[in-house]
């Protein structure tokens, strides 16, 4: 079963949402927080990022960091840049990029289901950065920005949402990239039950985006309990914010990968190298048009490469992966990068920057830049129900949610 509730969530005043509403605190980096914060008090970056009001010469992890998003995220309240809503809430988000529509439920989920296997993850994480989010949680006593999970589709919640959504919104803004962002609260006790009831037949939940995040929830929750010498089991350390898609609704782009060097190959050699495992033609196109086939970028031109069939591992989930493909048949034998996650020679670029950036990057002094088919969701569901995790950087999902819409402080 699926356990989400409700919780009194604090929510930007309307005249300020568009100037909250921020972009997770991982897919900007420090110095990119600075720009797109000045001038700009009320963005949530102050509270995710809260490095971009102190010297820059402090260290990341230096406890002034952390104690500066506390402050700031104290501040927002007080000065009535966020307020709580008076009822416990479940609420319903939704995001517009183009054409591309998804919806989600937002509520706190439970961290005992996570430990149960019963919210799955597909990838590694860091434990500096676990470190990093659980100081932050600690911090600020607060589930800042949401875990962005999904389950396999079910119609009857569909129905319920489109419901909601038939109301008018309490919150409906366009960010600077032009992407819609707009939420209801979902206030009702009759819609409350009826989605919890229909949730607690979900088998399961799978982590899209923010293992980090989940991770460190986890993490506090666990430490909160075990300080707790009579736990009643609905504490709120024992549950965390997400906002739970429809997997049907989701859309995963590439994440393309550029290498530094050839390994010490001239670019003839190098691809009679790879012709040994894959078929090289000219390409037509930057973008590859099925599963395992990618572009290459070598040489101020596109070439199109195919594994071959034999290949392919049948019965494995992960290998059978493109990224996987790339990894074990070309960047590691070839390329010589055996660990994607610690060599300085590769670099992944999401794509919502278009293969553009990629041909940039080789403008710019890399040697070889690499175009994969999207991960799809069927393949992430298969991986995390097999109990595997995927290679790092397999999955960039697009729209992002933005930070400060809906945050849930942990003193209920």
């Amino acid at each position: 079963m699926a356990n989400i509730r409700p919780f009194r969530g604090f929510r930007p005043r309307p005249d300020l949402a568009a100037r909250v509403a921020s972009p997770p605190y991982d897919v900007v980096s420090s110095q990119e927080a600075r720009e797109m914060a000045r001038g700009n008090p009320y963005s949530f970056l102050h509270v995710g990022k809260p490095e971009i009001d102190l010297d820059p010469a402090i260290p990341l992890t230096d406890d002034r960091v952390y104690a500066k998003g506390r402050e700031n995220l104290t501040a927002m309240v007080r000065d009535g840049v966020l307020v709580r809503d008076p009822t416990p809430s479940l609420y319903v988000y939704q995001q517009r990029m183009g054409d591309h529509v998804q919806a989600g439920v937002v509520g706190a989920c439970s961290v005992r289901e996570y430990e149960a296997g019963l919210i799955k993850r597909h990838e590694h994480t860091r434990p500096d950065k676990e470190d990093d989010r659980t100081r932050h949680v600690t911090e600020t006593n607060a589930n800042a920005e949401p875990v962005f999970l999904t389950y396999r589709a079910d119609p009857a919640i569909d129905a319920v949402v489109d419901r909601v959504r038939a109301r008018p919104p309490a919150c409906d803004i366009v960010t600077d990239d032009g992407f819609g962002h707009t939420v209801w609260v979902v206030d009702d006790a009759r819609d409350i039950e009826e989605l919890h009831a229909l949730f607690a037949r979900v088998p399961a939940l799978y982590i899209a985006d923010g293992h980090h995040r989940t991770a460190a929830a986890i993490r506090h929750g666990q430490a909160a309990r075990a300080r707790n010498p009579a736990p009643r089991g609905d504490e709120p350390y024992e549950s965390f914010l997400a906002v739970v898609f429809p997997h049907d609704q989701l859309r995963i782009l590439d994440y393309n990968r550029v290498v530094r060097d050839l390994n010490g190959l001239a670019p003839e050699t190098f691809v009679q190298r790879i012709s040994e495992r894959f078929v090289v033609t000219p390409a037509s196109s930057p973008r590859p048009d099925r599963p395992r086939t990618f572009r290459m970028f070598l040489g101020g031109r596109w070439h199109a490469i195919e594994v071959h069939p034999s290949r392919v591992p049948a019965g494995d989930p992960v290998k059978a992966l493109d990224v996987s493909l790339l990894q074990d048949h070309l960047l590691e034998p070839v390329l010589g990068i055996r660990d994607p996650r610690t060599d300085k020679r590769i670099d992944f670029v999401g794509g919502i920057r278009g293969t553009q950036e990629l041909e940039r990057r080789c403008r710019q002094g890399w040697a070889v830049a690499f175009a994969l088919y999207p991960t799809s969701l069927d393949q992430l569901l298969a991986v995390a129900d097999a109990g595997r995790v995927m290679p790092p950087k397999s999955t960039w999902f697009e729209p992002k949610l933005r930070s400060g819409l809906i945050v849930r402080l942990l003193d209920e």
